[in-house]
């Protein structure tokens, strides 16, 4: 195992010799505390213990997964690394996909400057944090890799003496020895109200802070592109970030997440965006302590600090005086004073709407825009366009609501909710899931030209119309309260026709979110479809169409477009990459999305609206991951309009915004590669994919094939026998259950852990199955057109994002590891027939890869296949540990014996895999 670092560290340098580093500060601290024998044990800088037939202990499974998150540690602050030495001894614009690369392209094709200026505040970037159960460790455990990771950074600073070098080393063995002896596993399932602190721990602490880095790296990338500082900022030209979140809004098939945990959530995000604005206004007001009276200030000021002192009253006068002598000051302890929130201790601690305080955001920012164009007057430039230029960012991307919070259902539960509406009204016909799609249509129609609802708040109601209403009715009431900013929109996962969207303005109706306007009646939520299976993404088309041409549609977005001062009518579509990927295999998944994003976005076109796609991705290549900027790039004509929304699940949030400099560089890969891909198909004809015979064909074949596998006899059985599935049904990473009705069935099993369980066993194969097969055929069968294919790999944005992930994929199956999990299978004749199946296909799909791409994997992807090379020894033990417990507690659990301790076992395997794997679901 020595040898193996060593030819690593020859290789690819620093990154592994800090993970060494890790390592030996880890021996010496175990060593320190007692654990000798265990510190003797440390893979890569000890003699290997398995060797002499030493049997693998709990202790063993998790000193495995810590030296994974520590090697996955190194690697980060390594790319991080790597990056800035670029920027420093390159041009600025040299390292792909940033700001100034996109900006340099963008001119160097003559888009000029006044162009991007115009288009950037257009932009509007929003991730959505979700906690699918993806996450595997507790957030304590995250919290230690925060620390560990900045004193790890901090090693990089030449200016430390070697004494101060010894205390980091000190602190580092302190962090080491706190991960080792923190439980890394759920014992329990989180619950939501730990979930949404997790998400919130993100929103408060991590993005604020980043936002002025990404600020402050667009106006370097500006001027070294050679393009004026002075345009950027007096224009406020920057783009638009925000946030979203799933987190106590998410109810698909989600019974935990009630009205009250809904009602919960939103106060808890208007508390924490105060907790936010807060930090940044102090932090400015001690930076305002400029000399200037009242009486020197400008007029419009004055005139507004006299507004102020009547709305706040006594608290007016308090804030006012404070800071004598320093206008600025007393302007900001006045807007201070207006936040409607209790501190104590100089915490914000509670809601507190009082005579004078703010209600809306705007009306912050209205104040700070007066305080910074009267700083301008003042002559204090710099000030007015970082320090107070910051906090403004800081309320236009947070608001009064940090996060805009979905509401997610599912269609089926909806007809659910209509019926039981229904049956409450003493309606004859009842049975509003079985009628045709023409009968449903005419009934909400007819319904939909009145704002009278079918019962009163007090009737009794089914389960589900009385869990959507209730759910609504805490929208609507925070919506008449502050607004709309704070909530997202009602998403319809499983949307099948038009009615599945129609029917939730009917549901709104009903909890008084639809209004009366001038020009009929109109819903206060945006209502959007999800588009999941393949079959749905090619019926999106057709009912977008019919969405957007109803007149309830049309109403409502206009609606949208004045209250929220949209430039244009806009409809948001989200489109699900993991079930698209379940459904048909990764070809099929990723040229249905391409196709469906075509036309959604075509049809909105004709229709003179907008389409903001929201994409459904995961944190595994076969629910969309991938590099940001390789996945922008190979996205159709006008998938991108400025706008984007994407879900950041489970281990993807920790993993990119863990650390604030990594958190950065994801947001601005976004950000950069969203504005060029809006320009650039604004400079262009609408074109659809030059390859798409081809893609169609290979699709239809890769889908064949991946049907004939999933609907061949037996193969449930082979997979919930050779994978962790049933494990993992158990485990406690998540408050969601593993399915959505709890039926043993291929379709009711969620996607997430249906990849988790195939990555855990080594299979891999939603990334991979089925393509080998369709480019053989290809091959076979038309050759110009296999010719056209393999060009493409070099050239076309599409096809190198799809082949580069499956490429990927490949590089992580295992053939040993995936037949020794096979044996767990107790059919023999299941075993065999599913096991040919999966390395025939495999073995070509590795030969037309290497066909395709020219070259092995560690010659043309050299870190990717090293870092793989490190693990795989250790993983091997792992998954032989997580064979022999899975065969235990399955006969343990059959024979109803106490499985308590072989299930801590397991999990901890499946922890220890998931941090080598560096993805679960």
């Amino acid at each position: 195992m020595n040898s193996i670092l060593t030819e690593v560290k020859d290789k690819l340098g620093k990154p592994y010799e800090d993970f060494e580093f890790l390592l030996e500060s880890l021996k010496e601290v175990l060593i320190e505390n007692g654990e000798e024998a265990i510190a003797n044990e440390i893979p890569f800088i000890n003699k290997y213990p398995f060797e002499n037939g030493i049997q693998m202990t709990d202790k063993h499974i998790q000193m495995y997964s810590l030296v994974f998150q520590l090697v996955n540690m190194a690697e980060v602050n390594g790319a991080v690394q790597h990056r800035r030495a670029v920027e420093n001894e390159k041009e600025f614009s040299s390292v792909s996909g940033l700001f100034a690369n996109n900006i340099k392209g963008l001119l160097d094709i003559g888009v000029s400057e006044d162009v991007i200026l115009d288009k950037m505040p257009q932009m509007q970037i929003e991730p959505v944090l979700t906690a699918h159960p993806t996450e595997a460790k507790r957030a304590t455990v995250l919290d230690h890799h925060r620390d560990l990771y900045l004193l790890l950074v901090s090693l990089e600073n030449k200016m430390y003496s070697n004494k101060e070098l010894m205390n980091i080393r000190h602190n580092i063995k302190l962090t080491l020895y706190r991960l080792w002896k923190t439980g890394e596993i759920y014992m329990e399932k989180p619950d939501l109200s730990s979930e949404l602190r997790n998400i919130i721990h993100y929103l408060v602490n991590v993005f604020p802070e980043v936002i002025p880095v990404l600020d402050r790296r667009l106006i370097q990338a500006w001027k070294a592109c050679g393009l004026s500082k002075e345009k950027l900022l007096e224009g406020h030209s920057f783009p638009k970030i925000s946030f979203g979140n799933w987190v106590g809004g998410d109810r698909d098939g989600h019974p935990l997440v009630t009205d009250t945990v809904t009602a919960e959530t939103l106060e808890q995000l208007r508390l924490n965006a105060f907790v936010v604005i807060r930090r940044k206004l102090i932090a400015l007001i001690k930076q305002l302590s400029f000399t200037c009276e009242l009486d020197e200030c400008n007029p419009a000021l004055k005139a507004r600090i006299e507004e102020m002192l009547v709305e706040l009253g006594e608290i007016g006068e308090e804030a006012l005086g404070r800071n004598k002598g320093e206008a600025f000051r007393q302007f900001s302890n006045l807007v201070l004073a207006k936040l409607p929130v209790d501190t104590q201790r100089g915490h914000a601690t509670q809601l507190s709407e009082h005579a004078g305080s703010y209600i809306y955001a705007d009306q912050m920012i209205e104040d700070l825009k007066l305080l910074q164009q009267s700083l301008l007057n003042f002559g204090a430039k710099s000030i007015a366009y970082d320090d107070v230029n910051i906090t403004i960012r800081n309320v236009q991307t947070f608001g009064f609501h940090l996060a805009k919070l979905d509401v997610r259902q599912n269609s089926a539960f909806h007809d659910k909710a209509i019926e039981q509406l229904l049956e409450a009204a003493q309606f004859e016909e009842t049975n509003f899931s079985e009628w045709s799609e023409e009968k449903r249509l005419a009934f909400l129609n007819k319904e939909l030209k009145s704002n009278r609802p079918f019962t009163h708040q007090s009737a009794k109601l089914g389960e589900n119309a009385k869990a959507v209403l209730s759910c609504y009715r805490v929208v609507e009431a925070h919506v008449s309260k502050y607004g709309g900013e704070g909530i997202g929109s009602f998403i319809v996962s499983m949307t099948r026709s038009l009615s599945d969207l129609l029917s939730v303005y009917l549901l709104a109706r009903e909890a008084g979110l639809t209004i009366q306007t001038e020009e009929g009646l109109v819903c206060q939520i945006p209502v959007v479809p999800l588009l999941e299976t393949i079959e749905d993404l090619e019926n999106g088309p057709e009912i977008l169409e019919g969405f957007l041409t109803h007149d309830f549609t049309i109403r409502s977005l206009d609606y949208f477009r004045r209250v929220r001062n949209y430039k244009n009518l806009r409809q948001q579509v989200m489109v699900g990459y993991s079930d698209s990927n379940k459904d048909g295999g990764i070809i099929a998944s990723q040229w249905n999305l391409y196709k469906a994003q075509f036309k959604l976005s075509e049809i909105g076109e004709i229709s003179g609206v907008k389409i903001t796609f929201f994409h459904g991705k995961g944190g595994t290549i076969s629910r969309g991951s991938g590099p940001t900027h390789y996945f922008i790039k190979a996205l159709p004509y006008q998938a991108i309009q400025g706008n984007v929304r994407l879900t950041e699940q489970g281990e993807t949030i920790a993993q990119k915004y863990e650390n604030k400099v990594n958190a950065e560089y994801n947001l601005e890969l976004l950000v950069a590669n969203s504005l060029s891909k809006t320009i650039l198909d604004e400079r262009e004809e609408r074109k659809y994919h030059p390859l798409a015979d081809v893609l169609d064909d290979l699709a239809k074949q890769s889908k064949a094939q991946y049907e004939a596998l999933t609907h061949h006899e037996g193969f449930i059985q082979f997979f919930r026998q050779a994978t962790p599935i049933d494990a993992i049904e158990t485990s406690k990473i998540g408050s969601r259950p593993a399915k959505r009705t709890g039926a043993n069935s291929l379709e009711d099993l969620r996607a997430i852990p249906w990849v988790f369980s195939w990555s855990q066993s080594r299979f891999h194969m939603t990334s991979w199955y089925g393509v080998g097969s369709s480019l053989s055929n290809l091959k076979k069968s038309n050759i110009e057109s296999y010719k056209r294919f393999k060009e493409a790999t070099r050239t076309d944005p599409f096809v190198r994002y799809v082949l580069t992930n499956v490429d990927t994929s490949l590089a992580a199956t295992d053939e040993s590891i995936i037949t020794a999990y096979a044996q767990l299978v107790e059919d023999d004749q299941v075993k065999t027939e599913f096991l040919n199946m999966f390395l025939s296909e495999l073995q070509l799909t590795r030969a037309l890869l290497l066909d395709l791409l020219g070259e092995e994997i560690e010659v043309r992807r050299v870190n990717h296949h090293f870092s793989n090379h490190l693990r795989a020894p250790l993983m091997a033990h792992l998954h032989e540990k997580q064979i022999d417990l899975l065969k235990h507690w399955r006969k343990d659990r059959a024979n109803g014996e106490n499985v308590n301790k072989l299930q801590r076992e397991l999990m901890l395997t499946i922890n220890a895999i998931a941090s080598a794997m560096r993805n679960t679901g």
